[in-house]
């Protein structure tokens, strides 16, 4: 159901995670009788919540237990209302806590990221300190996360993902959503990086040498460990190399030997210097250098 298809970056599935998906959402409720894998539901991009029915002799139960008849029956938007009628006539009861919740996935499960993060958002404002928020959390960054477009398109989703990840690694991180948001979010900065990359090729291809190499910079300070760097180690050769500063077009060719040299980029590089009677040679106190040194992913 992602906007755009990240390879490898799934969700955890009911399946994954070896116990009921409500010890981990709801702990061990003394109401609980199922869940979300028990009632035969896909779980999407998320971990589902627990899908417990409500004692029938509750007042509660009729719109609680509708909702979750609407979620097996994947008719989400109606869940979603259902749910919201429990919080409105039941404010003050467990169920009206874990409705709120419970219609923030029904969001996510309709697409409407919008009303899911609001709905969770609303669940960590009102229980800050409940045991669930971490749900919440990570809900809230798988909305942004679906919500990333093409490196063609404006990434202000992608980077509201990365920080919505980020803190839920931060913030959670014993938890299965800790080491599914620190996934995503490594291609969430992949993504990122790859659209700095498509901006600064922009710029080369209309010799704006240096817009061109402030991107690739960026790509190397601020995305180190994403699979463009090779790439922009290579384009700061060619670009410092049109400028005429020789000692960074080397630094850059070296460093790119260094941490890749089976990589085509260092062989193009190589070429490249040749071409001109240069060899690649490590500036001391490049800022390249120091970029790489500072946090070298490629080193041990």
């Amino acid at each position: 159901m992602a906007a755009l298809a990240l390879g490898g970056c799934g969700g955890i599935d009911a399946s994954g995670l070896g116990g009921g998906l409500g010890d981990y959402v709801w702990g061990d409720s003394s109401k609980s009788s199922g869940t979300a894998s028990a009632a035969g539901l896909s779980s999407g991009d998320a971990i589902a919540p627990d899908m417990a029915n409500v004692d029938d002799a509750e007042p509660i139960a009729k719109h609680y237990n509708a909702g979750l008849n609407h979620m097996k029956k994947r008719n989400y938007r109606s869940a979603a209302e259902s749910f919201t009628e429990v919080e409105r006539q039941h404010p003050y009861s467990i169920w009206a806590t874990r409705a709120v919740l419970m219609q923030a996935y029904a969001q996510y499960m309709r697409n409407s990221y919008d009303d899911a993060i609001n709905a969770a958002k609303r669940f960590i404002t009102l229980h800050p300190g409940h045991k669930d928020a971490a749900y919440a959390y990570y809900l809230i960054a798988l909305s942004y996360y679906e919500q990333i477009n093409d490196v063609k398109r404006d990434q202000s989703s992608t980077k509201q993902a990365l920080l919505a990840l980020d803190e839920v690694s931060r913030r959670f991180p014993d938890t299965p959503y800790a080491r599914d948001a620190a996934a995503k979010a490594v291609l969430a900065r992949d993504h990122l990086a790859g659209k700095e990359m498509e901006i600064g090729r922009y710029y080369q291809d209309r010799d704006a040498h240096l817009a061109a190499i402030n991107r690739f910079k960026t790509v190397i300070t601020e995305y180190q460990t994403t699979t463009h760097v090779p790439e922009a180690l290579y384009r700061l050769t060619e670009t410092y190399l049109a400028l005429g500063v020789q000692g960074e077009a080397q630094t850059a060719a070296a460093v790119l030997g260094h941490n890749y040299p089976s990589s085509q980029w260092y062989k193009d590089a190589f070429a490249l210097l040749q071409g001109e009677g240069l060899e690649p040679y490590e500036t001391e106190g490049s800022w390249i250098s120091k970029a790489i040194n500072k946090v070298n992913p490629f080193s041990g």
